[in-house]
């Protein structure tokens, strides 16, 4: 993923599309029986072409999605398929366009949680549950806490590809050398991060410059302190209101671990912090698992995987871990739902996803595609720890309403430079969340 940094205005797009689209341009690009999971395929000889848009644009990605589009087309001659691939922030403004237009790509790239939802809201995505029944082997293949970010309402509009998930990377050479132990609860890591401080070393490399970054520790911190049941009535954008004074005192533990990164957070992005830990500068890094192929490789000495504290006094579930999958969505306006269905069942097989998890270094959500011939044991390691969690906090840029993001984000980042107080960032997160509620 790389990510989510999140502008109203782009997002905002596919609002302003999806309602200003023609309901009767709509229906002309709707097939009568696009949602019943019995649409009838191309006469014999006939060719069809899909259109399949994701934001892998470059390598190792780009070469395994163009090798399975050809392995595909050869096994299913009658389909044609054409790919298009932007890079993150550009996909999402562009995905935001051709989605309210009369010509959208039929499979595309989504992320999970609301991000997707807003889609289905909006019309722009088909109901897959009744494809998924069809095919309960391949079904059951699948992760179901993955298919869940994915669910609305009980029915499935998404296929996830990746699983990921959030947790700190750390430098057992530097911990062997304090004499640090692992630190279970949150006043043995500030202690930790204190005794790494005092040694010369900075204890966290952060790099907020796209807040993604600190929407991962909040969503973390979020989960960590406030009730479940709480949490989940507040992220409904129909019921949020936010006044959990628990909201605050997480922001208020983000501010406690600002003396422990590096200067300058707000300044740099996500990739050098990344590399302040390869090179030994930092002795932990908040990743997400995915993180692992762009870390092992590169280091050269022993790390390992850190479990997210758990806070004294705080009501979450300790073994939850944030993080979500990403997959891939159905235009509710494709001529041809079975056959993209078909195409992301063979994206998804048990074959191609040990080939991705093989090729490209991500993890599937295939079962066991994640294996001894496939990974290393720090990447299985990190499959099980998202697979073994009792639950997922999914990431908070994409599980709230995009105005609420934003006012979170955007306060953060002026918390951490000292402007803004936790109160004073909840007190705009609250009016953000009004704002949504008065417009269900």
């Amino acid at each position: 993923m790389k990510k989510f940094s999140r502008f109203a205005t782009g997002l905002l797009l596919v609002f302003s599309l999806a309602t200003g689209c023609s309901t009767t341009d709509s229906a002309k690009q709707q097939p009568s029986n696009a949602s019943d999971g019995n649409a009838v395929s191309p006469a014999s000889g006939d060719q069809i072409t899909l259109r399949f848009f994701h934001r892998w644009p470059r390598d190792p990605d780009k070469t395994y999605f163009e090798q399975v589009v050809k392995d595909f087309e050869k096994e299913h001659p009658q389909i044609h398929i054409e790919t298009e691939a932007v890079l993150n922030d550009a996909y999402k403004e562009k995905i935001s366009v051709l989605l309210g237009t009369n010509n959208p790509p039929d499979i595309y790239f989504s992320w999970s949680g609301e991000y997707a939802y807003k889609f289905v809201r909006g019309g722009k995505a088909l109901d897959l549950t009744s494809y998924a029944q069809q095919d309960k082997a391949w079904h059951d293949q699948l992760m179901a806490s993955q298919l869940e970010p994915f669910s609305l309402d009980g029915k499935l509009y998404g296929v996830p590809l990746t699983i990921d998930g959030k947790t700190f990377f750390y430098n057992k050479e530097i911990f062997s050398k304090l004499n640090l132990q692992v630190p279970k609860t949150w006043s043995e890591f500030i202690t930790t991060l204190q005794t790494i401080k005092d040694n010369g070393y900075t204890p966290i490399a952060f790099g907020n410059k796209a807040p993604w970054a600190s929407s991962h520790y909040i969503g973390t911190l979020n989960q960590r302190m406030v009730d479940e049941s709480t949490r989940k009535n507040d992220y409904n954008r129909a019921t949020g209101s936010f006044e959990d004074p628990a909201y605050v005192e997480a922001l208020a533990k983000l501010q406690e671990l600002v003396p422990y990164f590096n200067k300058d957070a707000n300044g740099l992005d996500h990739e050098f912090a990344r590399q302040m830990f390869i090179d030994q500068k930092a002795a932990i890094l908040y990743a997400e698992t995915a993180e692992v192929r762009l870390v092992e490789p590169k280091t050269k000495f022993q790390w390992g995987f850190l479990d997210f504290p758990s806070i004294e006094g705080g009501k979450g579930n300790p073994n939850y871990l944030t993080g979500a999958p990403e997959g891939f969505m159905i235009s509710a306006a494709t001529k041809h739902p079975k056959e993209a269905f078909e195409f992301l069942k063979y994206l998804t097989s048990k074959a191609q996803a040990e080939k991705f998890v093989k090729e490209v270094g991500k993890y599937s959500a295939v079962k066991g595609a994640v294996n001894e011939s496939t990974a290393s044991p720090l990447g299985i390691e990190a499959v099980h720890r998202v697979t073994s969690a009792e639950g997922l906090a999914l990431w908070l840029d994409t599980d709230l309403d995009i105005k609420i993001v934003d006012a979170y984000l955007a306060g953060t980042q002026q918390m951490l430079n000292g402007e803004k107080t936790p109160e004073e960032v909840m007190q705009d997160v609250r009016k953000a969340a009004q704002q949504v509620r008065s417009q269900k």
